[in-house]
């Protein structure tokens, strides 16, 4: 199947702005001739970002959630680099590692257990991922040096038997494991989207020293070229269990949140996530909702409002003062239930002081005839209901007295 986007005709340059003609015979300009190869160069990069990029018309266009098939197994051999891959270099002649390894797991389906995917990353020799290294998750292992004719007896001991190799002795994985699909001879949009964010990934690890913790790795195509840019994360969660988060329409721009939010607070990206490695498509779903539903009852409690995207947001704008408070995506947080968004960073942990922020702008115009109203509490009443009991009791006492005297 033909490639998306795959016409790799170059620009044309035009005759009149590229030549001059001195009297009877024509010569290059080549002032003229840079100029036109500069404009022609960047319109071409342009038409790439709108075609292929972070721009594109599809971007935001389609749900995320539930487009993961379920499996419960990930084996990524490290093989070549992106620029050397076949469209499907699992099935290449002239590869014969990863076509051997993705054909012995084939044969071996109905005796494998667990449902494996197999992905080709990028392996270099000398590094941490050299050529015929593989990795396996969720067990975090690596098993060094695989080559074609081990292939038989390693999908024998690991994969069908899951136990562990007899020739070899694995390599326990840390840290957290990036791939970034960037698969450019399977599609162009992979191809475009994902060198960019492996450089920007790689970018924030190094400024953030995080070298050591973090590994990033362009892999092969892994399903879903139109949610470029993917990614998959393979990392521990809160509760020590290793888990496998799918991210589709992920831009530079996304890569320090992910870092942060996932990587470092173990939150899931609801707006990017595509599911997760063994759930299936419904569960993906009930999981997602389930988060959401989570953070809206902590949101509402706190006087947080949860993001929402901006498909959402344009499906339904919420207005604040007759102006829609929906902002471009990432930027500007959007609005619940036409409320506009609260962040209480400044206001640290005091709560009436942020109830008393969202009631002034709520009630704005409006005169409140009962401003301590704004920041009684629960305890507050139990206070009052005490010692309006205890001045009841007195008084009664005291009644009691005077009558018996």
């Amino acid at each position: 199947m033909a490639a998306p986007f795959s016409d790799n005709t170059p620009p044309l340059l035009s005759s009149s702005s590229s030549f001059s003609r001195t009297g009877s015979e024509s010569s290059i300009n080549p002032s003229s001739f840079q100029n036109a190869t500069f404009t022609s160069e960047s319109s071409g990069h342009e038409r790439e970002l709108e075609e292929l990029g972070f721009q594109r018309s599809e971007m935001y266009q389609l749900p995320l959630v539930g487009t993961v098939d379920s499996y419960e197994r990930h084996l990524f051999l490290c093989y070549k680099n992106p620029e050397s891959w076949p469209s499907h270099v699992e099935a290449s002649e002239f590869d014969r590692l990863p076509r051997l390894l993705a054909a012995a797991i084939k044969s071996r389906k109905n005796d494998i257990k667990k449902k494996t995917r197999l992905t080709i990353c990028e392996g270099r020799d000398g590094t941490e991922a050299s050529n015929g290294d593989v990795l396996i998750f969720p067990d975090m292992i690596r098993y060094r040096g695989l080559t074609h004719f081990d292939v038989d007896s390693f999908v024998e001991d690991v994969i069908v038997k899951g136990k562990e190799w007899l020739s070899r002795t694995p390599d326990v994985l840390t840290g957290s494991h990036v791939f970034v699909c960037a698969h450019g001879s399977r599609d162009r949009r992979c191809g475009f989207c994902g060198p960019v964010l492996v450089k920007k990934f790689k970018e924030e690890v190094e400024a953030r020293q995080l070298s050591g913790q973090v590994f990033i790795s362009p892999c092969s195509h892994i399903g879903g070229h139109k949610y470029a840019g993917n990614v998959i994360i393979f990392c521990l969660n809160i509760g020590g269990e290793v888990t496998g988060h799918w991210y589709g329409y992920v831009t530079p721009a996304d890569v320090s949140v992910l870092l942060d939010q996932h990587m470092g607070k173990g939150e899931v990206v609801d707006r990017l996530w595509r599911g997760q490695m063994g759930l299936s498509k419904e569960e993906q779903k009930r999981a997602r909702d389930q988060r959401l539903q989570l953070i809206g009852n902590k949101a509402y409690a706190n006087g947080i409002f949860p993001e929402k995207t901006e498909k959402e947001c344009n499906e339904r704008p919420p207005q604040i003062n007759g102006v829609s408070c929906c902002g471009e995506i990432g930027k500007t947080s959007c609005c619940q239930d036409g409320k506009p968004q609260e962040v209480l960073t400044a206001l640290g942990s005091d709560k009436k002081a942020a109830r008393s922020s969202i009631k002034n702008k709520s009630t704005r115009g409006k005169i409140d005839l009962f401003p301590w109203l704004d920041t009684w509490e629960r305890e507050d009443t139990f206070a009052a209901l005490a010692v309006i009991g205890a001045v009841a009791s007195v008084t009664v006492a005291y009644c009691i007295y005077k009558r018996s005297h």
